[in-house]
């Protein structure tokens, strides 16, 4: 009955941890959108480009850049606080692991990435 409790507890916890990482992948992926959008109206000019070319020039990168590194800095605290929660919820998961024993490690330790050692 332990066991059951355990890989529950474990199976919940997992979700947990998906939940955030996805939380936290969401606002990276918000910031890199919204940068974008800013170079593009920040560069809206008409450039010559060949066919099929790119227009996005060295200069929209470096811009691109600084507006993702501008956005990320301001929402640090979201950032940090998401990435200091994973944490603990991944720790959290290897110590379940660890006393759930091994028989269940093969199954589980797909379940959170980086934590398979």
């Amino acid at each position: 009955m332990m066991r059951v409790t355990r890989l529950s507890l474990l199976s919940r916890m997992e979700a947990s941890c998906r939940e955030t990482r996805a939380h936290l992948d969401r606002i990276e992926r918000q910031i890199a959108a919204r940068a974008e959008r800013m170079t593009v109206t920040a560069k809206a000019k008409a450039r010559l480009h060949r066919r099929g070319g790119s227009r996005w020039t060295l200069s929209d990168e470096a811009l691109f850049r600084a507006y993702v590194d501008q956005l990320g800095f301001e929402r640090r605290g979201e950032i940090d606080a998401l990435s200091r929660k994973l944490l603990r919820q991944e720790r959290a998961i290897a110590v379940v692991r660890a006393k759930s024993g091994n028989d269940n490690e093969d199954r589980l330790s797909s379940a959170v990435p980086g934590l398979a050692e």
